[in-house]
């Protein structure tokens, strides 16, 4: 399979919504889909770390990528969460995406096992030669104490189901650099994962977010995107001003525990979370508010 050009812009790191007793809420998941697709989000990553890929179980897991798919029907692409921290469960939860038609798979790096650059290069080797589908690598060693190097995705980018990098690591030297190793792979698609940082991630070569931010704000992200790729710095600035206070407050606590209780307060879905996770403690209810004013989310 040939690699395409990159999916550019906003591409949403989407919350499973759940019913108070913890089932996953599908009609809900289906109108957020709509609706961002109606506001410009230009593609649905789903079952994420903001989806809570790690207190879903296998067959959930596999029915949120169905449904992903089935409901967005090709009106934009969706890029399913399948990594694990074992290679053999990332290769069948690839396996699956491909199957019911996803896009492409974003691959986390192996959390808690530590492995080496040489175990990570063969993790994803193993998991982009058996699988037909373009694969993302995400690299976010803050979650899972271990760092994919740029000299191995260099390796990796030579591989041709490897398709592009969420780097949530906020380090923009690094991301300079492998845009300079990698100007002759014009389809590796760089994506940035933290909000905060992805306008000059953009402005230095990236194709856009991975976004927590646009799950409250899906126009105004994708504005911010849109102007930054046309390279109108000034207009992408004055709208990521705005912005900023939600890049930032959205992690007073762990993600996705501030966003969810956002969305329950627009009346998008149910303030629910799965243990170990618990709603946004009080103390932070007022300062998550303020911002989503701030950002026009909320009146």
């Amino acid at each position: 399979m040939p690699q395409q050009r990159p999916v550019t812009g906003s591409l949403c790191a989407i919350v499973t919504p759940m019913l108070d007793n913890g089932a996953l809420d599908l009609p809900a998941l289906r109108m957020l889909i709509d609706w961002h697709i109606d506001e410009g989000t230009a593609a649905i990553v789903i079952v994420g770390t903001t989806g809570e890929s790690p207190t879903v179980s296998v067959d959930e897991h596999q029915l949120l990528i169905r449904t992903a798919v089935e409901h967005a029907s090709g009106r934009v692409p969706v890029i399913a969460g399948t990594g694990a921290n074992s290679t053999a469960e990332a290769i069948a939860l690839t396996e699956y995406a491909k199957q019911v038609g996803a896009t492409a798979g974003l691959s986390v790096v192996p959390y808690y096992n530590k492995p080496t650059q040489e175990g990570l290069y063969r993790h994803f080797r193993a998991i982009a030669e058996r699988v037909e589908l373009p694969l993302i690598l995400y690299n976010v060693p803050g979650r899972t104490s271990s760092d994919l190097g740029n000299d191995t995705v260099v390796r990796l980018a030579e591989l041709p189901m490897v398709a592009g990098i969420k780097d949530a690591t906020g380090d923009l030297v690094r991301h300079v650099d492998l845009v300079r190793r990698l100007k002759s792979h014009p389809q590796f698609a760089f994506y940035s994962g933290n909000d905060d940082t992805a306008l000059p991630y953009m402005l230095l070569g990236g194709h856009g977010v991975i976004s927590v931010t646009a799950n409250l704000a899906p126009r105004a992200v994708a504005a911010v995107c849109k102007s930054a790729l046309e390279g109108d710095v000034a207009a992408a600035r004055a709208l990521n001003e705005r912005l900023m206070p939600l890049h930032t407050k959205l992690f007073v606590e762990a993600n996705p525990t501030a966003v969810k209780w956002a969305l329950a307060e627009m009346g998008r879905i149910k303030n629910a979370l799965r243990l170990p996770m618990v709603p946004l403690s009080p103390q932070f209810h007022d300062v998550v508010r303020a911002a989503m004013r701030e950002a026009g989310a909320v009146a």
